[in-house]
């Protein structure tokens, strides 16, 4: 009886305590939403001054949609340790905002830390500086030094200035890269290469000690289209005789010479620059535009972009009504499965393209493709899920951004319509396949490898033996027809002879200007004019549509924890000692998967790949 009352009081007790650390975690749950609730209701947006110039200073590079996952990327970005990254879209709005805005007298543009950004890129916030200037109030540009990325959106300002100790480094384009053949042969590697596409130039690095000529010849064409689009942007923006850029470019130690070695001198009298001023001389010439600051005179009355398109945007709302057009952007190499942001995941991508199938109030779908490809399989993946929304009456528009080439091209083809930007690099249509082995480098050591199998193909991919002649006939079999499927695509999708297409094909790359002069595109036009054209296909009505970004978010739970740090660190509390910070080991680890960062691209499931080379520099 009493070892029976001893097993109830033990029941009873580690009930009463599970219960009261259930009601303690309630209770810290509760302090949380708390907490939560009461920074979103006290969280208002900063005040704007009455008057002030807008100041924009764009840091790293230009992309269409921040790379990582979204959690983590919030996090650092709370923790100041978030790589510098410009989102395009958002430097657009804020001008767009700001045009009729009576508190906005003044656009500030500082772009000293412009890391580059494609030319199709800086021709889409060109446009957007330009549509500004029509409002009659003015656009300031000023860097301590100018890249050449930097300068082509800073010439599209009304006034141009440079520190006197700056410069301006046009630099043209080009496209380089490092070739390993001697060293694959000196490690005793077999690098095992498969390819169709005479200019299918991604395997170069591996089978060469040089680039081939065709690649040459295809990369010449297409950086001496890029130079020239580039100088006529800047040409015609800053008011400059033709040939202007190109004689600076050209001619830079002798200008330079000519200004007693001063190359800010020799930018400002080429007319690149208007005047060379200090930062306290900058500081006046905006002060007279934009008034100053109401805390301290000796700084211009200003608003940071990112404060101010976070209140325009609260203020203003989604543009999303009943009826919508579907953005899904697609950014970086494609590889299977699952990716953050910055990637393109077959599944991940492919996941997002089925909730804008399920959503009705989607009734078209523009997918933003800035890419130079990656896994074959990936790509088919997600264009069979296009071709699926485009079953259900839900027409697609492809809107090609900097690069849409290889497997860019591959999900891009499918789509109703392709609008590229005329500095898109895109085509690149080829296959290829890899597979390194080793076992040469093992013999020199005195290792070998030995053993049986019921087929020929039992321990044929195994890096540590030497892949056998019908493996290699198989393997090009593959590759072979895996290019027979991408031409014979892109001719049923395009409505083109399949002999053509191999000719405008075999891995060339192409701008969009040429392209569209070979038929592998539609139009020319901008993101915005993707937009519009994929609405007219859908049949909606102009002005009576709205937008909806489709792309992986926070869950409800990431929200509340990312909402609370922010409330504790404007509390003052220091929340980096809230978020544990990585071991000497997970630092280590995280570096080493930088280094191997590369080797993640090839993870399609049958080794095949239509990837580009695509980097202009």
């Amino acid at each position: 009886m009493s070892s029976s009352n001893f097993l109830v009081r033990l029941i009873s007790s580690l009930w009463r305590g599970a219960d009261g650390v259930r009601k303690i975690l309630h209770l810290l749950l509760l302090v949380a939403l708390f907490l939560v609730f009461f920074g979103a209701i006290s969280g208002s947006s900063p005040m704007l001054p009455q008057q002030a110039a807008l100041f924009i200073q764009p840091a790293g590079p230009l992309v269409d949609q921040l790379n990582g996952d979204p959690y983590d990327r919030a996090l650092a970005e709370l923790l100041d340790d978030a790589p510098p990254q410009t989102l395009v879209q958002d430097v657009i709005d804020a001008l767009a905002f700001a045009k009729d805005d009576d508190r906005i007298s003044a656009v500030h543009l500082e772009l000293s830390a412009l890391g580059g950004g494609g030319l199709s890129k800086l021709r889409r916030i060109g446009v957007a500086i330009d549509d500004f200037r029509e409002s009659g109030k003015p656009v300031i540009a000023s860097a301590d030094y100018y890249s050449q990325s930097a300068y082509h959106l800073a010439a599209h300002a009304d006034e141009l200035y440079m520190h006197p100790e700056g410069m301006v480094f046009l630099q043209g384009y080009g496209g380089f890269r490092s070739y390993y053949k001697d060293a694959i042969d000196t490690l005793r590697l077999d690098w095992n290469v498969f390819r169709v596409g005479t200019h299918k130039s991604f395997v170069e690095p591996y089978t060469r000690m040089d680039m081939s000529p065709e690649d040459r010849e295809s990369r010449t064409r297409l950086i001496g289209q890029f130079w020239t689009m580039f100088q006529q942007d800047v040409e015609a923006a800053r008011g400059l005789p033709e040939g202007t850029i190109d004689d600076f470019a050209q001619n830079l130690v002798a200008r330079v010479a000519a200004a007693d070695g001063d190359i800010a001198i020799a930018a400002n009298e080429a007319g690149l620059v208007d005047q060379l001023l200090s930062h306290g001389e900058l500081r006046g010439v905006l002060i007279g535009y934009a008034g100053e600051d109401s805390e301290d005179s000796t700084e211009y009355s200003s608003v940071h972009s990112s404060d101010y398109l976070a209140n325009m945007r609260m203020l203003h709302s989604d543009d999303v009504q009943d009826e919508n057009v579907a953005v899904i952007v697609a950014v970086g190499t494609i590889l299977n499965g699952t990716q953050s942001s910055g990637s393109i995941g077959g599944d991940s991508t492919a996941a997002l393209l089925r909730r804008a199938l399920s959503d009705d109030s989607v009734k078209a779908v523009v997918l933003r493709v800035d890419s130079p490809g990656g896994s074959v399989f990936a790509s088919e993946v997600i264009a069979q899920e296009i071709q699926a929304l485009q079953a259900a009456g839900k027409p697609v528009v492809a809107s090609m951004g900097s690069v849409a080439a290889s497997g860019g091209y591959w999900i891009s083809v499918v789509a109703d319509k392709i609008i590229a930007s005329p500095a898109t690099v895109t085509g690149s249509i080829g296959v290829f396949g890899m597979f390194p082995t080793y076992q040469r480098t093992l013999d020199a050591v005195g290792v070998t490898t030995d053993g049986v199998g019921t087929t020929p193909w039992a321990g044929q991919l195994r890096p540590d033996r030497a892949m056998s002649e019908p493996m290699k006939e198989l393997f090009q079999l593959i590759i072979n027809d895996t290019y027979d499927d991408f031409i014979s695509g892109v001719a049923d999708q395009r409505t083109m002879e399949k002999g053509f297409v191999d000719s405008v094909a075999q891995g060339q790359v192409w701008t969009g200007q040429d392209a569209l002069e070979h038929g592998l595109v539609d139009e020319l036009g901008t993101y915005e004019d993707s937009v519009r054209l994929a609405a007219e296909l859908a049949g909606l009505a102009e002005d009576e549509y709205g937008r909806k970004l489709i792309e992986t978010s926070l869950s409800p739970t990431e929200q509340m924890v990312l909402d609370f740090l922010a409330l504790s660190q404007n509390f003052g509390i220091d929340i980096e000692t809230l978020v544990t910070g990585p071991s000497a080991l997970e630092s280590f680890a995280g570096k080493l998967q930088e280094l191997l960062a590369g080797l993640a691209q090839f993870n399609d499931p049958k080794g095949i790949y239509s990837h580009c080379f695509c980097e202009i520099d």
